[in-house]
């Protein structure tokens, strides 16, 4: 605590960051994980791993019967000016069938003629009208990649039990590091951690990893650059699972939030903030729940990068209107102590999105893929075999 304390008031002193990663020199490999250099001095830690008798055996034919999985994505989803939303999914003869309850109209002014009222008019009329084909994906299948994005403060490390039972069964898997966390080069500036910053980062990883039927899975903010992935390529994003990431809104930095606080602050107050990360993202605070916040190498990260990357989270697109556009089978994972992501929150999730499932985990929090990961993998690994009758 006196170091920690030492150290921010020298922060204050010379006005540096203390800890701060420093850049890679270059990109090598090595046990298992790839350094990818997205931007000139930006580079990444990467764990890929990709089954060894994948040589030996050749994968299975991607190649499905006609018709197999085929699912009609039909919706209109006309927003108000008002901010209210009304999603209607289409059938078959074009009948619709309200997802949302219709805003309300307003009421006749006094004296208007009877009969007569003002219809609301929309801001925005969005049509989606696509045909997906989900199918089961299995480990032997050599085009399906799976992708793994923690959140602030966590790393690929967060990943660990999942990396190795999907990979056991023979899936490609991809988990980077965030900039500024676990292993990737920290920039020194506070633009290279805003939301799009970081998103243009998962667009190169993803575009450089990616096959024909690639899964998403995110963590918290992960699930946000998992949402961003899938609207931009919904042709290659074959299904999204999101765990404790929250409804579906407009990303916008809180203006009282304690990571507005200077660096030094920050650093100097940084074991009550471990703390509090461990109260809040456990259901259960022993020593067991340390040692796996030690070992998943979860907020532990610069105070700079930090504050950076809280206060970078502004993504006014990410609001109903662009979740409800998605036409890619979602799983939503919520564990049930979460003090960060009220149950709610995902609850309107699941309204939202077109094709939804929201699981819940009685004994998880928001770490439940390090509380509980068997019960996460079986989930995770049922819904990537899944595939509608």
């Amino acid at each position: 605590m006196l170091t920690t304390l030492a150290d921010g008031f020298l922060c204050c002193l010379l006005g540096k960051t203390p800890n701060a990663v420093g850049p890679l020199d270059s990109v090598e490999s090595s046990d298992g994980f790839t350094f990818l250099e997205v931007k000139p001095g930006r580079i990444l830690r990467i764990r890929h791993s990709v089954p060894k008798d994948r040589a030996e055996f050749p994968p299975e034919p991607a190649e499905e019967p006609p018709g197999r999985g085929a699912v009609r994505c039909k919706r209109r989803i006309t927003l108000y000016r008002n901010g209210q939303l009304l999603i209607e999914n289409l059938g078959e003869a074009g009948a619709p069938r309200p997802r949302s309850p219709e805003p309300a109209e307003p009421e006749e002014p006094a004296g208007a003629p009877p009969g007569k009222r003002r219809k609301r008019k929309p801001k925005k009329v969005v049509t989606v009208d696509c045909e997906k084909r989900i199918t089961s994906c299995r480990g032997t299948h050599g085009d399906v990649v799976l992708f793994f994005i923690h959140g602030v403060g966590g790393s690929l490390d967060i990943w660990k039990e999942q990396l190795e039972f999907f990979s056991g069964l023979g899936y490609e898997v991809v988990a980077p590091d965030l900039a500024g966390h676990g292993c990737s080069s920290a920039p020194p500036v506070a633009a290279a951690y805003t939301f799009y910053a970081l998103a243009e980062d998962m667009r190169v990883v993803f575009k450089r990893y990616a096959k024909r039927r690639n899964i998403l899975v995110g963590h918290s903010y992960g699930v946000s650059f998992c949402t961003f992935l899938a609207h931009e390529y919904p042709h290659l994003v074959h299904k999204v699972i999101m765990i404790n990431g929250g409804g579906p809104t407009a990303l916008e930095p809180s203006l009282c939030s304690i990571f507005n606080l200077p660096p030094c602050v920050l650093h100097c107050l940084s074991p009550c903030l471990a703390w509090s990360f461990l109260k809040a993202g456990f259901a259960r605070q022993g020593a067991k729940e340390k040692q796996l916040l030690k070992e998943g190498n979860a907020f532990n990260v610069s105070s700079f990068v930090l504050r950076a990357t809280m206060s970078g989270q502004y993504w006014p697109e990410g609001d109903e209107l662009y979740h409800a556009e998605l036409a890619v089978p979602v799983l939503l994972v919520h564990g049930m102590h979460d003090k960060f992501v009220p149950v709610e929150e995902d609850q309107r999730m699941a309204e939202i999105l077109l094709i939804a499932f929201l699981k819940v985990i009685d004994e998880g929090s928001h770490m439940v893929m390090l509380e509980c990961p068997d019960t996460v993998n079986t989930l995770l690994h049922e819904f990537v075999l899944w595939e509608p009758d």
